[in-house]
């Protein structure tokens, strides 16, 4: 049995693992997990799992849950993140907090050696190589759980990396795939979450509608996979069911296929190298499909994809600044204070701006994402 450390747990992703956990007990067992503020969630995860540690972000909270449950260890906060990460017991840490709060407590797990099951791209865009190179010193396992590097992971398997020709990551285009950029300038936050496809929280199905979810998962299939951006290529892909492909250079292209369901990839994570059965999984059905789409990239509709491309091809903290810009870009478009263009806009003109260090350290990225969220504010207010 796999001892399993969750950030994130109310999350999208997070729940979404608490699903497979709660239903796959007898391979895995949660000792310890963080959440924010949906108190709701957390009891129902505590009620049904009983985890040695549980971290919320307040502490008023955690000391309202210590009340209630005495065998229960409760912290908070930052701090509370890395002890969730670094739990003695546990051997997989699951990162599925959102933005670049999950840096340090991937880190601490990182130098303990435990297997990452990576969700939060913004970990590996704003300090991958540092997290690499870590991981690499300690003797960590880095396991992607996105559905994109999921796929590319499983289509290598078994392959000599020199053999790779390129690395193709599908996308779906968003809720505003069938939009001009003229059409875009009115769109309401409803419009933008109502996503064809996948079922994410807001702020990565706004990613998805302006396609920098896919630009951080270039510079995030980069990282994970030493490939250089000229052969990382993007993939319009309507129906969501050719989730990443690899080209070797005898010209073969092998893929992975399945229907669009995040608990594939995560239950892959946490189960690697054996595969389980996906307890109520749907199964892909092609001749009730018939027919799959493909569109080449179009970089003047999509614009973020283009800065991502931009920033990952220079390296250094401007990837910092272009996704704490995207993240202050996107609450900013959530509370109504700009409009959906504007969030590349934004975006675009912070990385302008930004002056560059080759290679930072870790109190330089910090630093850096701090000061462009200050920045962006002051532009939005």
């Amino acid at each position: 049995m796999k001892k399993i450390s969750l950030l994130g747990a109310t999350g999208s992703i997070g729940w979404q693992t608490y699903d497979i956990l709660k239903e796959q007990r007898e391979a895995f067992q949660l000792v310890a997990f963080s959440s924010g503020k949906n108190i709701e969630k957390t009891r129902e995860m505590i009620d049904t799992l009983q985890p040695e540690l549980v971290s919320v972000q307040l502490e008023e909270d955690a000391r309202m849950l210590a009340k209630d449950y005495p065998t229960i260890q409760f912290t908070f906060g930052a701090q509370g993140l890395v002890e969730v990460a670094t739990h003695p017991d546990s051997t997989v840490l699951v990162n599925a907090v959102l933005g670049s709060v999950g840096l340090e407590s991937t880190l601490a797990a990182i130098r303990m050696g435990k297997t990452i099951a990576i969700a939060n791209k913004e970990t590996l865009v704003t300090a991958g190589h540092l997290v690499m190179a870590e991981a690499k010193k300690y003797n960590a396992t880095i396991l992607p759980v996105d559905s994109e590097h999921s796929a590319i992971f499983q289509s290598m398997n078994g392959e000599n990396p020199k053999n790779i020709e390129r690395l193709i990551i599908t996308a779906s285009g968003g809720s505003f795939r069938d939009k001009t950029r003229e059409q875009l300038k009115h769109v309401t936050v409803a419009d933008a979450l109502n996503h064809p496809n996948w079922s994410m929280g807001a702020k990565i199905t706004i990613d998805s509608a302006t396609m920098m979810n896919k630009g951080l998962e270039v510079i995030e299939a980069h990282v994970l996979f030493g490939m250089p951006y000229d052969k990382i290529d993007v993939l319009l892909h309507r129906e969501s069911i050719i989730h990443s492909l690899v080209e070797y250079h005898d010209t073969s292209v092998i893929a992975q296929l399945g229907t669009p369901d995040m608990r594939v990839p995560i239950q892959y994570a946490l189960s690697y190298p054996d595969r389980i059965p996906l307890h109520n999984g749907q199964r892909l059905n092609l001749a009730q499909i018939g027919q799959l789409h493909f569109t080449e990239m179009d970089f003047e509709r999509y614009p973020a994809l283009r800065l991502a491309y931009e920033a990952g091809r220079t390296g250094g903290t401007i990837l910092t600044a272009m996704n704490a810009a995207n993240e202050a870009a996107v609450a900013a478009f959530l509370q109504g204070k700009i409009t959906f263009l504007e969030i590349d806009e934004t975006i675009e003109r912070v990385m302008q701006a930004h002056p560059n260090i080759a290679v930072p350290d870790l109190q330089t990225i910090l630093q850096v994402d701090s000061e462009t969220r200050k920045i962006v504010l002051d532009m939005v207010k």
